[in-house]
């Protein structure tokens, strides 16, 4: 790698495509995988190094949170979420969406004002009254210990939306309420004097720095993002790119990221065969200057892991080409509605779709595709790395054998031995 030093301290780095990729899977805690330990103290370590983590409620393969920390952390039991929760050192927060952050930086994640939920309050505000009450006096409450409502609030399609629902979310959306734990997919909301420590409700930042908190975290999350989220989201709800008369308290995009660069915190970095500027954060420097080759490891990747958030440098750093195929038509589907992709050593090497039968204590392998070129049985270390996280999904998931289909029935002789627990 060769580094050049441009004006002030600011070093435009150029990086080679083997170091990013390598970077990359380290940074991330994927090299190997599975490999932090020490239990719910893993999890908010994985939560220090990323900054934030995405909620989501589908459950098919697991929980995308749940599914993002099993890649990174030995043996992870979801209920370790719900233990950090009780102790108040994780908190719901929106930044790229619903997201786990930590309690301690609760002052740079929390809502300040939103028109658009507070218009569902007000439009529902019977409801929203008698719900607020009742989670005041009560204590943790779901959407399931109400009477349902109806109100004038619409879901995405355009049909009636349960009133309660719709403003236990507003709530959230706008700080008045955060969730106490999860029950599947069910939130139990509270207040948040009761879910958070004194000094973490106490500390007051200004708007400027909570937008410049977040857009760093972003940068965090992933790694070697660049200026543009390339219409995958990623720097949603930081406001325009550039400034707007009608939104003045906001500074732009564009100009949080330059004062990023000038304070030090973000580094420009050019990659090899990809187009555009990229940024890495201060303290990935070092690892970025001399990156480690990865261990033979295979991990699985939630469809909302920050490592695949920027669908364009898949293609052009791994030659990976993923779309989540969640809202695509079943008949337009190359692959398939929940598939995960699959990271061995540094390189995307296919995809699999597993379901969870929990009922009947086991996996389905549903589809698995690999990519074009590359061969299980000639990778060194691949079978027994792909072995062993079909083992440890197998934990994860508490299901005691994988099932699989027919036309698998090579993948099913060559991975056969991880239905053994």
């Amino acid at each position: 790698m060769r580094v050049e030093w441009s004006r002030g301290s600011v070093p435009d780095m150029k990086v080679a495509k083997v170091d990013a990729r390598r970077f990359l899977v380290t940074r991330q805690l994927l090299a190997p995988a599975r490999s932090l330990a020490g239990g719910p103290d893993a999890v908010l370590e994985v939560l220090r190094r990323l900054g934030s983590i995405q909620v989501d409620p589908v459950e098919v393969a697991g929980r995308s949170h749940d599914l993002v920390l099993h890649a990174r952390v030995v043996d992870y039991e979801p209920a370790w979420c719900d233990e950090l929760y009780e102790r108040g050192e994780i908190v719901e927060a929106y930044n790229k969406g619903l997201s786990l952050v930590l309690a301690s930086e609760f002052a740079w994640f929390r809502v300040r004002r939103s028109y658009r939920w507070q218009k569902v309050l007000d439009d529902n505000a019977d409801v929203a009254t008698r719900v607020l009450e009742r989670i005041r006096a009560e204590g943790p409450l779901s959407s399931l210990d109400f009477e349902r409502a109806t109100g004038p609030t619409k879901d995405w399609f355009g049909a009636p939306m349960n009133a309660v629902r719709a403003v236990l979310e507003a709530y959230a959306r706008i700080g008045e309420l955060g969730t106490a734990r999860r029950d599947g997919n069910h939130r139990y909301y509270d207040v948040p004097e009761r879910l958070l420590p004194a000094e973490a409700l106490a500390h007051e930042v200004t708007l400027h720095e909570q937008l410049r908190h977040k857009m760093l975290s972003r940068y965090r999350a992933h790694g070697l993002v660049g200026a543009s989220g390339h219409g995958e989201g990623i720097f949603e709800n930081l406001a325009p790119a550039n400034p707007d008369p009608r939104l003045p308290e906001f500074p732009g995009r564009n100009a949080l990221r330059e004062e990023l660069v000038e304070l030090g915190e973000l580094v420009p970095v050019e990659v090899e065969g990809v187009s555009g500027k990229r940024y890495v954060v201060r303290d990935d420097i070092e690892l970025l200057q001399a990156p480690p080759e990865p261990p033979p490891s295979v991990a699985f990747l939630s469809p909302y892991d920050a490592f695949v958030w920027d669908r364009k440098l898949l293609g052009s750093l791994f030659d990976f080409d993923y779309v989540w195929e969640l809202y695509v038509p079943p008949h337009k589907r190359r692959w398939g509605w929940y598939v995960l992709p699959i990271v061995f050593r540094d390189r995307l090497v296919g995809r699999i779709e597993p379901r969870i039968d929990a009922a009947e204590g086991k996996v389905q392998v549903l589809a698995l595709w690999w990519e074009d070129g590359f061969e299980p049985r000639r990778a060194v270390g691949f079978v027994d790395a792909m072995r062993e996280a079909l083992r440890a999904y197998l934990r994860f998931t508490k299901a005691d054998r994988l099932e699989w289909p027919s036309d698998l029935g090579a993948e099913r002789r060559l991975f056969g031995k991880a239905s053994v627990t």
